[in-house]
């Protein structure tokens, strides 16, 4: 049976190794249940090709011939991927996977196919049916050059992880996968890949099949005849190919003058550089304010897009729109594109976005211009209309559309390149998600959180909302949440562009790993992608500031505060000064401190933590009539704040201590436990002061050990009493409640580190 589209042997190819069809023939089972779905998908008959017959020269020991080459020339091939079939040495791997590889590159269409929602897909369509080794998984990706993605049929149950068949039940499968389902998902994503490659299919096309199908059977000296002939037409042929070149060049430099100037982007092109990009706001031009969250959402979904290019460096929504609001343009009809091109600038953008959305009989149109952030010149205007309830659809063909143009030359023929989108399917997950992360970024996690949850109950396998609801739970201190979702962000990295799987790489680091080291490396990453986003500096400084290597810190912290500044706005929030305020009095640089106290003071006034930081300057400085005025202005804020009166006396404690006034910061910590006798943080931080300040070891020992009874899972509980054993010489029984405290911390923490390897070092010097 011939394939669809003529030039082509079969529709499908199914490669699988001889011993995935063994016991239970899951592969003919597979195959026969495929046909008689595909028959119910396609008005015409598709034809398949499966290798029953062990001698039909496809075994393992055999060596390829021309008819296999044949039957490779295929619309789509289906390898069967299991724990066998990731083997370089194997026939099945050699000699159909990568043999068809290399065939369907080279053919008409290519080995991607643009599909109708202007989505990509691969002519290769992986079923899955076990769980793959690390270097397995590597060892496919390297090859599909991308993501494996793969239908999946795999049943899981605790130590179980086999095929998926007719017989097994879903719900007692982990991955809830019934074989019916994923039966239909596979035929209809044959039927989705046919539909592209027919709507790509053109007369010239099939007349260029049709002579190369001539060519096939004409004899050796046919051909040389052939040739001979062919010589002058195609040499006139190529004399007219110059000059239509010619006059398209002429045309092109008279068409867009502006693009062939010094400095454009032709230049940038080929210059090498990354081209940087800044995207702004949408404009809701309808007069209907529902509108009004896509003007987020479509910047949103843009920056998204065009992060995945490694070609392009985009800068991030967070630090556009923060830029836009410190020079008070919340309202974004307000932002002209003069204003853009001066926020593009302040970005250090090349190039810059800046687009509307208007609607008319119930469709959708969405206007984009690329502009010369230099200049204002508009490089290219895009357009594109589309049904309302299609708007994703829209952003994300906006955004191929863009991505081309930018990084292909306007000369060269268009190619297609492959958008791999992380966007929900609901319309209204995406709201829920836009609106969580316009809270995160106001500093409301609890919002963020319930957000973000919602956008998740709609789609749950919107990976961008994963990674976001983990670092809002972090930021409530809720680390066992935040790492349950980190998690799922890491289980799933691979639908996130390239920036944002090292985001998730660093999120794993810092709340499953627990580990620093991974936080620095990963952070540095980053930082060697885009060098022009402070929270990328901070991230890297960070760390370093958590193992008081100061003096690390400090460089990346400055540049953190140094790019908000050349921005003409303030930090997002009063923590990026208090970290590099805090670094510089350990080290000493009283007067840098005082100055960057003045500037952060000015731009977050009546903040507790800088006022703290004020008040444990002016007391190491000996200035106690100005540490008494802040300590005045510390109490009537807190006051205004309804803070409790617990709450009012505790933070006061810390002060002292952090100023080293130990008989102060004791009487404090003393009212503040009597004031609530049962609260155990209460008396872990009373316990902790006597015994870190050796003023009462004894006594802290005895405190602790109420504060475990009432938590007996807190691991700063744990360090405080093995660090209090530590004190009384108890060496060997301060290392296992040491050890306990590390197992249970859910976060990195220096302090139980130093603690650990100071108990350690003791113990070695026993010995």
């Amino acid at each position: 049976m011939a394939s669809l589209i003529p030039g082509f042997e079969y529709d499908i190819f199914v490669s699988y190794r001889q011993k995935d069809n063994k016991g239970d023939r899951w592969v003919s089972t597979f195959v026969e249940a495929l046909k008689n779905e595909l028959e119910s998908t396609f008005k015409e008959d598709i034809s398949v090709y499966f290798d029953i017959n062990p001698h039909d020269g496809l075994l393992e020991t055999h060596n390829v011939d021309d008819s296999l080459k044949s039957k490779l020339k295929c619309l789509i091939f289906i390898p069967i991927i299991s724990r066998t079939y990731c083997d370089p040495k194997s026939f099945a791997w050699k000699q159909e996977f990568k043999a068809f590889i290399g065939q369907a590159s080279q053919d008409q269409f290519g080995l991607k196919v643009k599909l109708s929602n202007s989505n990509v897909a691969n002519r290769i369509l992986p079923i899955q049916i076990h769980d793959l080794a690390v270097e397995d998984k590597f060892l496919l990706e390297k090859e599909l050059g991308g993501a494996l993605r793969a239908i999946e049929f795999i049943y899981k149950e605790p130590g179980v992880n086999k095929p998926l068949t007719s017989k097994d039940n879903d719900k007692k499968n982990l991955n809830s996968t019934e074989y019916k389902i994923q039966i239909n998902k596979v035929a209809n994503a044959i039927d989705e890949i046919i539909r592209g490659l027919k709507s790509i299919q053109t007369p010239a096309m099939n007349a260029k099949i049709r002579q190369s199908e001539s060519l096939n059977v004409i004899n050796k000296n046919e051909k040389q005849v052939e040739k001979k002939k062919k010589v002058k037409p195609n040499k006139l042929k190529l004399i007219s190919g110059v000059a239509i070149i010619s006059i398209l060049i002429i045309a092109v430099l008279f068409a867009w003058p502006k693009i062939f100037k010094r400095n454009t982007l032709d230049k940038l092109r080929s210059s090498g550089e990354r081209i940087s990009v800044a995207v702004m706001p949408f404009q809701n031009m309808t007069n209907d304010t529902t509108w009004n969250i896509w003007q987020d959402g479509i910047q949103f979904n843009l920056v998204t897009s065009l992060s995945n290019s490694p070609d392009l460096k985009v800068r991030q929504t967070e630090s556009t729109n923060n830029l836009l609001q410190s020079k008070g343009f919340d309202n974004y009809a307000l932002i002209t594109p003069t204003v853009a091109r001066t926020i593009s600038q302040n970005l250090d953008a090349n190039v810059f976005v800046y687009g509307n959305i208007n609607e008319a009989g119930g469709k959708i149109r969405i206007s984009a211009q690329l502009i010369d952030s230099k200049t204002e010149d508009v490089f290219k205007s895009f357009q594109l209309d589309g049904e309302i309830k299609k708007i994703l659809q829209i952003t994300d063909s906006l955004s191929t559309m863009i991505k081309n143009f930018l990084i292909i030359s306007s000369l060269k023929k268009e190619i297609s390149v492959e958008f791999q989108t992380i966007m929900p399917n609901s319309v209204e997950a995406y709201k829920s998600f836009i609106l969580g992360y316009k809270a995160y970024f106001k500093g409301d996690n609890l919002s963020a959180i319930k957000l973000f949850s919602q956008s998740l109950k709609i789609d749950s396998n919107f990976v961008y909302a994963y990674f976001w609801l983990s670092i809002s739970f972090a930021n409530q201190g809720l680390y066992d949440q935040a790492e349950k979702w980190c998690l799922k962000v890491y289980e799933k990295k691979d639908q996130l562009p390239f920036e944002l799987k090292i985001w998730a790489n660093w999120l794993y680091g810092r709340y499953h790993e627990k580990s620093i080291y991974e936080e620095i490396k990963y952070a540095k990453q980053l930082l060697e992608i885009n060098d022009r986003i402070p929270l990328t500096h901070w991230t890297v400084g960070l760390p370093y500031f958590e193992m008081n290597q100061y003096n690390n810190a400090i460089p990346e912290l400055e540049k953190t505060i140094e790019i908000y500044k050349s921005w003409n706005t303030k930090p997002l929030n009063s923590n990026f000064y208090e970290t590099l305020v805090i670094a510089y009095h350990k080290t000493g640089r009283y007067k840098k401190e005082k100055e960057l106290l003045k500037k952060a003071t000015g731009d977050f006034p009546g903040d507790l933590g800088l006022i703290k930081r004020q008040i444990i300057l002016c007391f190491t400085e000996k200035d106690t009539v100005a540490a008494n005025q802040y300590i005045k202005e510390y109490l009537s804020i807190c006051k205004d704040n309804s803070a409790s009166d617990a709450d009012i006396t505790g933070g006061l404690a810390d002060i002292y201590s952090s100023a080293g006034i130990p008989d102060i910061a004791e009487r404090n910590y003393r009212k503040v436990l009597q004031m609530q006798p049962a609260n155990p943080f209460r008396m872990n931080n009373l316990a902790y002061f006597l015994i870190d300040k050796d003023r009462n070891p004894l006594e802290g020992l005895e405190l602790i050990d109420k504060a475990l009874k009432l938590l007996p899972d807190n691991y700063s509980f744990f360090d405080t009493k093995g660090w209090g054993l530590y004190k009384k010489g108890k060496y060997e029984e301060a290392l296992k409640l040491l050890e306990k405290g590390d197992s249970l911390k859910p976060i990195y923490d220096h302090t139980l580190y130093l603690h650990l390897e100071e108990v350690k070092k003791a113990i070695a010097n026993q010995k």
